[in-house]
């Protein structure tokens, strides 16, 4: 049986809700690890730094997860209205995050601590940088009306790739983090499979199954957003009027 131009694939809303039930549950774990083993998060205490952990995992992993899949999951949706919604998940995403990084440079500063030594803060500032670099392009050529339909066409590939790419990073680097906090608290201990340490592993593999659904769903050619008719008509008068070429039928 054929499906309509923006039929939801059979398989597709599993995958997106068990992305969902991974993504809430790495908060949760992410909380109660920092409430059980941490002390829990304030921002005039020593529990200061506790706060970066939990934006960057709710900004730079879930928020930004999710915004990877609005193109997955509003499919009947008009064009604009989703890419809208794309980029202001991004921007939430963002502002968390940078609200976590303020905490930790300010705890450190607060500590006396050095900043910036570690692999986890390099790859740390890389992809915060990284993912606010992609944000003002993908804008400038998405939501801005200034780029041409080919340039749009020609960097629309660019962008997916990385878009996925630095979501990847994202989680490799909540990984550094995580390994870096158990061995300055743990230590040798880390080893003796303390409940601190076992959570917190289990907290990673988390992390890692929420990518891979993340990035599976991303892969699937035939789960992509389909072009709806109107769309496809409005996207060759767009090129018509920015490069004076004839609508042609595609």
């Amino acid at each position: 049986m054929e499906h309509g131009p923006a039929s939801v694939p059979a398989a597709l809303p599993y995958y997106v809700a068990f992305s969902q039930l991974l993504g809430l549950t790495v908060v949760a774990v992410t909380g109660a690890w920092l409430g059980l083993y941490r002390g829990g998060i304030a921002w005039e205490s020593s529990l200061q730094f506790n706060v970066h952990p939990l934006c960057m995992v709710i900004g730079m992993i879930f928020l930004q997860g999710d915004a990877l899949l609005v193109y997955r999951v509003f499919r009947r949706e008009a064009k604009r209205t989703t890419k809208i919604l794309h980029g202001l998940l991004h921007v939430f995403a963002f502002i968390i995050a940078l609200v976590g990084l303020v905490a930790v440079f300010d705890y450190h500063k607060k500590k006396g601590y050095a900043d910036l030594y570690s692999l986890h803060s390099w790859c740390g500032i890389l992809v915060f940088v990284l993912y606010f670099v992609q944000w003002l392009v993908g804008f400038s050529f998405f939501l801005f009306p200034g780029a041409s339909f080919s340039l749009r066409s020609r960097y629309r590939p660019q962008h997916i790739f990385f878009g996925a790419t630095i979501f990847l990073f994202s989680v490799g680097t909540a990984l550094l983090g995580l390994k870096e906090a158990l061995l300055f608290k743990l230590g040798t201990k880390y080893s003796t499979f303390e409940p601190e340490g076992v959570l917190a592993n289990v907290l990673g593999l988390l992390l890692v199954c929420f990518g891979v659904v993340v990035l599976y769903i991303l892969a699937q050619a035939d789960w992509k957003r389909p072009s709806q008719a109107e769309e496809q008509a409005l996207s060759m008068d767009f090129k018509t009027l920015t490069e004076g070429d004839s609508p042609s039928p595609q």
